[in-house]
């Protein structure tokens, strides 16, 4: 089959197209013919050998989110899930490749009616969302500023806190990001690349209720000065290289919560199945901002570094 590899951690270009062998379930596995295969900032870290979730060793086929279509089951698996729509984690490596072996517990059913890129879109951005909005708690009439919000995560925020009645500010980097953010439901739109953009929200709501931290570094220190006492504060992602800077005492002395989720696993596929079955009602919508084919998965890599995507970047295997 065709795959991709990581031999060695380095840039983008280490990532090499070359055949693998075709995997073979096992006991207790099912094989996914990939469709799709989601790309997350925390691969590019993985790639670059810097620590992350998963415990890497080169050589393997990297990604860990496919959707696909099941193809065959193990000895001890229903052959009933075989030509089952599904997507599904890999455990860490195995995705960027034109077939999966998972574990059969780990395939989520792709709802009826929703494509297979939209369903791969959110199988991590659209749990992380979810589970953010659900451990902030989001209120009518809260003034919510989500940072990186033409971001994967972030452009899925956007859409939830509006549907949860919150007045949504959404701050992203650069015109054509910024100008993405009125359709996905801000009711503001600021570019933290220029001075004076804190100033702008101030101005326009007073200070903030929550903050989603998509950002870190001097750009999360920011919208955190931008809470009133009361607030809340969680962050999610580093696109600036570093996470948020916010300590403890700080936020004590601003009477601002820090929430930090920490959410068993089993919780997590509940918020999967959430947000896919919201996809699927028409209540949700994935921003799918770039796809590449599955030979130019370093291009991809590299796009994500550079800052030059929007949404969610997918590979189309099939």
């Amino acid at each position: 089959m065709r795959a991709i590899w990581l031999r060695e951690f380095g840039g983008p270009e280490v990532l090499v197209p070359g055949p693998a062998p075709d995997p073979v379930p096992g006991p207790g596995q099912v094989l996914i013919d990939v469709a799709h295969a989601n790309i997350t900032f925390i691969e590019t870290q993985l790639r670059a050998g810097r620590p992350g979730p998963f415990r890497v060793t080169p050589p393997l086929i990297p990604g860990n989110g496919v959707g696909g279509v099941i193809t065959a089951v193990g000895s001890d698996v229903d052959p009933a899930l075989t030509g089952r729509r599904v997507v599904s984690a890999t455990g860490g490596s195995g995705g960027y490749a034109e077939r999966a072996a998972v574990d059969a517990a780990a395939p989520i059913a792709v709802p009826a009616g929703l494509a297979l890129d939209a369903a791969v879109a959110l199988l991590a951005d659209g749990r992380t969302a979810t589970m953010l909005i659900e451990a902030v708690g989001v209120r009518p009439g809260d003034r919510v500023l989500v940072e990186a919000a033409a971001g994967g995560v972030g452009s899925l925020l956007v859409q939830l806190a509006a549907r949860a009645g919150a007045q949504v500010i959404g701050v992203a980097g650069g015109a054509r990001k910024v100008g993405l953010l009125p359709g996905l439901g801000a009711d503001l739109a600021a570019d933290y690349r220029l001075p004076g953009w804190a100033d702008q929200v101030r101005g326009a709501v007073g200070g903030v209720d929550v903050v989603f931290d998509g950002i870190g570094g001097p750009i999360a220190r920011t919208a955190f000065e931008l809470l009133d006492p009361g607030g809340r504060m969680v962050s999610f992602g580093l696109a600036s290289g570093e996470w948020s800077p916010v300590t403890a005492e700080a936020a004590t002395a601003r009477q601002v919560t820090v929430i930090r989720p920490d959410v068993p696993p089993a919780r997590l596929r509940a918020y999967t199945e959430q947000a896919l079955a919201d996809a699927a009602a028409g209540r949700l919508r994935p921003l799918i901002g770039q796809r590449f084919p599955l030979e130019h998965a370093a291009d991809a890599h590299a796009a994500i570094e550079a800052r030059a995507t929007v949404g969610k970047t997918l590979l189309d295997v099939a």
